[in-house]
């Protein structure tokens, strides 16, 4: 399951996630933390624990806690990493914290294990990279200025790269 796609809903791994965050930075995860973590009431935090007990993610002992079984950690570790790589990737292109975040909570489901691994290796470079690389800065200043205006237009009549490009743009915002 290591590449990780799973027949689990996005709920189901979302608390996974979260359990898996509690339990690293306290050591062990009880219902109300599971609560606090997801903003979800308790009545459902239980139904969802159940059911992830049932299947085999983890082990809920009502006075004890939950604990993650092998799969049900090993699940939570890669949509954790996936959570981190995606969120430091928005936030690198300039989406605003809380947005990237909320949308980091929604891609890190869908992207196929490729498509994670190219996104983590860029976000490694760009880490790596000391005083960030200078194509960072070119793409903020890009992102403050329009991309399409008239004078830009005879520019592209001399390179067909830059057309296509502008093209592509254009059809997209139509």
């Amino acid at each position: 399951m290591s590449g990780m796609k799973s027949n689990l809903s996005r709920k189901a791994e979302d608390y996974l996630e979260a359990i898996f965050v509690v339990s690293e930075e306290k050591g062990f995860v009880r219902i109300r933390d599971i609560c606090k973590e997801l903003g979800i009431k308790p009545p459902t935090v239980v139904e969802m624990v159940r059911k992830l007990n049932d299947q085999g993610y983890l082990v809920y002992k009502k006075y004890e806690g939950v604990y993650l079984t092998p799969k049900g950690e090993e699940i939570g570790r890669i949509i954790k990493d996936r959570h981190s790589t995606i969120l430091a990737f928005l936030t690198f292109i300039g989406v605003p914290e809380k947005i990237a975040n909320d949308d980091a909570c929604i891609i890190e489901h869908d992207l196929s294990p490729k498509t994670v691994e190219q996104i983590k290796n860029l976000v490694s470079f760009i880490e790596s990279t000391p005083d960030n690389p200078e194509w960072l800065h070119n793409f903020a200043r890009f992102c403050k200025v329009e991309s399409t205006t008239c004078d830009k237009d005879d520019q592209l009549e001399k390179n067909p790269q830059k057309k296509a490009l502008s093209l592509i743009r254009r059809r997209k915002t139509l």
